[in-house]
């Protein structure tokens, strides 16, 4: 078996990686695992019956500054990445995208010429892509099968679906996580029904729950500390638009207001997280007045203990695929809120192991407040977490069967 990831850095589709990798078979499977780039807090996870392929400096400056290829002497990487621009340009002014999801479609189109083929005296019996673009599995690897992975909302990206077609349409099969995000995929690409088979993220409880106690709570109160009436609400994911933490603050000053106009209530809201956004994170903090309410813990090598700590753990996204951080925080018997993307209901049963609020603001901020003050239905939750297991691991059973 071969997978192909960019990077192990904390993330749903890495993580979910992780977890397939920890549950297969290694009396079945000859495990090559490529990363494109040998980077991410992930890597130490790598499973020791997997053979990690050398890394590649070509495909390691895939994603690097232009600059720093330049500078190695990757100059095919940078003249792809150049030209893959400027037909993005060309793209953005004839479609008017809300996001830049398609450039990436662009890139990889862009920069596949000039990589090598990789372990080309091999022929695997399976090849997994496991994050798009999935170009390089497809044209860069020998094997019998070859299928790849669908890890987000469709529906709610911006992508050139006759760029990508091509590229869908030669796997086997695709896998996607969850119905929602099956039905929203065909949505956009409705002939490669035939092609789709649903397996979930790959989770282990028992993981979870150990990474959990690595870091001892006296350790986490010195950033996340508990005082007596204050709740304590966490984020976890990267700063980015999907995930909607620049409107975390707007929240907060509403939860606020209507503390003010009811019942009192004390809280603050930590997200651990980086990336791009970060800055208009920020902006957005100092606008609304939430020096006190919304604190920025920045990346952590292990989020776990975090979440372990936290009394309630909310997910204010724009849309998902299917969450990993919200199936964890179930794991770890963590009240779990979910703001009303598309794929919401196919992620937590509403009232029953989580709640779902309406994704507007203001409704959004009444919905987290009210959910915080019924204490039986937060006494209703917690029962059910500690009465189920989240932990998937059997869902490995669907791929063995692919790989057949």
């Amino acid at each position: 078996m071969f997978i192909a990831i960019h990077y192990l850095e904390i993330g749903g589709a890495e993580i979910s990686l992780i977890g397939l990798m920890q549950a297969l078979d290694y009396e079945k499977y000859d495990v090559d695992l490529f990363v494109y780039s040998h980077q991410g807090d992930l890597m130490q996870y790598v499973p020791k019956q997997v053979h990690l392929l050398p890394e590649n400096p070509t495909y390691a400056h895939i994603e690097k500054p232009m600059k720093e290829a330049l500078r190695k002497g990757y100059y095919g990487i940078v003249w792809g990445r150049l030209s893959a621009r400027l037909k993005y340009l060309f793209y953005k002014w004839r479609k008017k995208p809300i996001d830049n999801a398609a450039i990436y479609q662009y890139i990889f189109n862009a920069v596949e010429p000039y990589l090598p083929n990789i372990n080309p005296d091999v022929e695997y019996d399976l090849a997994i892509s496991f994050l798009a673009p999935h170009n390089i599995v497809l044209n860069k690897v020998r094997a019998k099968k070859k299928i790849c992975w669908i890890h987000t909302d469709y529906t709610h990206i911006d992508v050139n679906a006759e760029l990508e077609f091509p590229i869908w349409s030669r796997f086997n099969h695709i896998i996607s996580i969850s119905a929602d995000v099956t039905r929203n995929f065909l949505k956009v690409f409705p002939s490669l029904r035939h092609k789709i088979i649903e397996i979930e993220n790959i989770l282990s409880s028992k993981f979870v729950r150990q990474r959990a106690d690595e870091i001892s709570l006296e350790e986490i109160r010195k950033e996340m500390p508990e005082a007596e009436g204050v709740v304590n609400i966490l984020s976890v994911g990267r700063f980015s638009y999907p995930k909607n933490y620049d409107n975390v603050p707007s929240i907060c000053k509403r939860i606020n207001h209507e503390a003010s106009q009811n019942s009192k209530l004390a809280f603050r809201w930590y997200i651990i997280g980086y990336g791009g956004e970060e800055a208009l994170i920020r902006k957005k903090i100092e606008e609304e007045g939430m020096h006190d309410s919304v604190i920025l813990l920045g990346k952590k090598n292990n989020p776990y203990p975090y979440i372990k700590a936290c009394d309630f753990y909310v997910q204010p996204s724009r849309y998902e695929g299917k969450s990993v951080t919200v199936r964890e925080a179930q794991m770890l018997y963590k009240p779990v809120i979910i703001t009303d993307y598309p794929t919401a209901k196919s992620q937590i049963q509403n009232g029953i192991d989580g709640v779902i609020v309406p994704m507007e603001n203001e409704l959004c901020a009444k919905g987290i407040y009210k959910t915080i003050l019924n204490t039986p239905l937060i006494q209703h939750i917690t029962t059910f977490l500690h009465t189920h297991d989240y932990g998937n691991i059997e869902e490995i059973k669907k791929l063995d069967k692919v790989a057949e």
